[in-house]
């Protein structure tokens, strides 16, 4: 459960904001912990990394997507917080695990020069986000919620790095989006208990007074990084 003091540290702009980012401690209240892990768990499916990876990077890499830099303006949308965990296929955490996401804004605008709306491009939503987990394997960004764009459902793209080396690229996409049965990627993924891992909850937060929401996607690599 989100303790009602940092969420309201949250709600307080850019003060709120530096908070955000720079208390880890922060992410453990939006973790969900299990108790204990069968041997191996069910893989993250692996999906395209799409045409829309940032080709060029903003300065503003941080894992706050809504706020670029320290401006004032926040980025048009749902403010959501995605959190999770990275872990290796027998369910142990990775630590130092580099996590990436990016996604269209909520005009259908990647941070891409071939973008689709680029000439509604939200120029206060970073488009792109890093974060590097801890000991538990945690990780944790503000966001928008995803919304769709022509030809494509509502969805985020992460791209898992350790070591030097990328790991995993996959989407996570809303549960019960109507158009996730009409997206051919999401659709692509054959086996129903891997197109559900990948299919989350974007729920109301507990004790928001802004409608910020929360969604919670763990990723299980398929293999260890250090292999």
């Amino acid at each position: 459960m989100i303790r009602p003091n940092l969420t309201a540290s949250l709600h307080s702009s850019l003060i709120g904001r530096r908070y955000f980012l720079n208390r880890l401690g922060l992410a453990s209240a939006l973790f969900t912990v299990p108790g204990a892990f069968a041997e191996e768990l069910l893989r993250t499916p692996p999906q395209t990394e799409g045409p829309f990876y940032p080709d060029h990077l903003p300065l503003d890499t941080d894992n706050d997507l809504t706020i670029v830099n320290d401006a004032l303006t926040p980025a048009v949308g749902e403010i959501t917080y995605v959190s999770g965990r990275i872990l290796n296929p027998s369910g142990e955490p990775v630590r130092g695990a580099l996590v990436e996401i990016w996604q269209c804004d909520a005009h259908g605008a990647y941070l891409h020069s071939h973008t689709g709306q680029a000439e509604q491009r939200d120029k206060n939503f970073q488009g792109f986000g890093r974060f590097i987990t801890g000991s538990s394997g945690e990780y944790l960004f503000r966001t928008i919620k995803p919304v769709p764009y022509p030809g494509r459902t509502p969805h985020i793209h992460y791209k898992i790095k350790a070591k030097g080396k990328e790991l995993l690229t996959t989407q996570c996409y809303i549960k019960g989006h109507p158009g996730n049965e009409r997206d051919g990627i999401w659709r692509g993924i054959r086996d129903e208990k891997a197109r559900e891992s990948v299919t989350i909850d974007f729920a109301p937060l507990p004790g928001a007074k802004a409608g910020e929401l929360a969604a919670h996607f763990d990723v299980v690599l398929g293999v260890t990084p250090e292999a």
